[in-house]
């Protein structure tokens, strides 16, 4: 079991498609994201929210990741 928190600050970062065609594309922004999460090194990812805004090219996909390093303890 670990220990508990000392605090409940989290970090975050929000990334988006390119705005144009494929903007829509869910795997593109998965992809994205993950390669950022990977970058981070040892997280501890506490929740992934996508969003969609409708634009004249579909609706543009951006995501926000919620995580904790491990120094955040």
């Amino acid at each position: 079991m670990t220990e508990p928190r000392k605090h409940w600050t989290v970090r975050h970062f929000s990334q988006a498609n390119p705005a144009g065609p494929g903007c829509d594309s869910v795997p593109a922004l998965l992809r994205r994201l993950a390669d950022s999460i990977e970058a981070l090194g040892p997280v501890e990812i506490q929740d992934v929210v996508i969003q969609s805004e409708t634009t004249p090219d579909g609706p543009w996909r951006s995501g926000t990741v919620y995580f904790h390093l491990p120094e955040d303890g």
